[in-house]
């Protein structure tokens, strides 16, 4: 089971790890081919972001993996409760 978890885990990580890496590649490319903006302008410059990955589908594979990884945190934490409540049993029948 852990080496199954291993194995998603290190998927997850490179598959997003990939597309954030394209998607800053091409943010690169476009911040040297602009002109230096304002301190006004660099709030729209961060949208500019967003829209490239939403154009080029990635935000899609962000969202999958914020999604995936706080649905396992959300699994952990309800075993981990799961498995103390089930101590604190043992021990208040031990006593």
């Amino acid at each position: 089971m852990k080496v199954f978890r291993s194995i998603i885990l290190f998927i997850l990580i490179l598959s997003v790890s990939e597309s954030l890496c394209q998607s800053t590649e091409k943010v690169e490319k476009a911040d040297q081919s602009t002109e230096k903006v304002d301190k006004a302008d660099q709030s729209t410059e961060k949208v500019e972001m967003a829209d490239v990955l939403r154009q080029d589908g990635k935000i899609y594979t962000v969202v999958f993996g914020l999604v995936v990884i706080l649905t396992a945190m959300i699994i952990l934490l309800i075993r981990v409760d799961r498995k103390v409540f089930r101590l604190e049993k043992e021990m208040k029948k031990d006593k």
